[in-house]
């Protein structure tokens, strides 16, 4: 189809929580959002943005889900004939202290590496057509080699989650050193500490503040960072 005039973004696990708030505030924005889901799950929420007045679709997609995976080139170029954001928000906390069997190492790795990875390997093309392609890897702070070296992780510093989002960081590293010649952009962001079915009821943020690093890094201007890694406008120590 030909190319519509406003920006395309594409956030997957958008179905609750973090994922639908970025959703919500990029559309707000005066984007075209793109809710990737499993099951069908995105459904209901894309309708709900589209009640709020923002332009909105749902997608299946399990970001461990390689026939997903493909499709998704083929819908946008379909549906919107653009791309312009990528947001990386799905992921998985399998683990529970440190005696963590190799079967959730592997589960945690394919939906909080792999998966973005292939997603946004799939997308490239169509990233690199954008005018500002966006990447963000929704990561934590407990991705921060430094901080889990400092004894800052608690009883969060599990062998499955915490090294997964590390590689992801290592992976918006080596991503953006590949794309620094392009006009796409790739960050990581840590959300916070946000009341998610993931953070609990106890944390100090809610979803509207969780969702401010990565809908901010979604829409850098030209002169805005790359290869970075962010909470707020505040840059992390890896």
């Amino acid at each position: 189809m030909e190319k519509q005039a406003k920006k395309v973004a594409l956030i997957t696990g958008a179905n609750k929580g973090l994922g639908l708030e970025i959703a919500r505030q990029l559309g707000q924005q005066g984007l075209a959002v793109v809710l990737g889901a499993r099951q069908g799950k995105a459904e209901a929420p894309a309708a709900e943005l589209r009640a709020q007045g923002l332009d909105a679709r749902a997608v299946e997609l399990d970001v461990t889900n390689a026939a997903d995976i493909a499709a998704l080139p083929q819908f946008l170029q379909d549906n919107y004939g653009r791309l312009d954001v990528v947001v990386n928000n799905a992921g998985v906390q399998l683990d529970e202290g440190f005696d963590v069997s190799p079967d959730t190492l592997r589960r945690t790795y394919e939906a909080n590496v792999i998966g973005p990875y292939a997603i946004t390997q799939a997308l490239l093309p169509l990233l690199r057509q954008a005018p500002a392609g966006r990447i963000v890897n929704q990561s934590s702070i407990l991705g921060s080699l430094a901080t889990i070296s400092a004894g800052e992780g608690g009883s969060w510093a599990t062998p499955g989650y915490t090294s997964s989002k590390a590689a992801l960081n290592m992976l918006t590293v080596v991503l953006a050193q590949h794309l620094a010649a392009t006009n796409i952009k790739v960050n990581a962001a840590h959300p916070g500490w946000v009341k998610t079915d993931m953070g609990g009821e106890n944390a100090p943020l809610d979803v509207r503040e969780g969702a401010q690093t990565a809908v901010r890094l979604a829409l850098l201007p030209a002169d805005g960072p790359t290869g970075g890694y962010f909470h707020g406008t505040e840059t992390l120590a890896w």
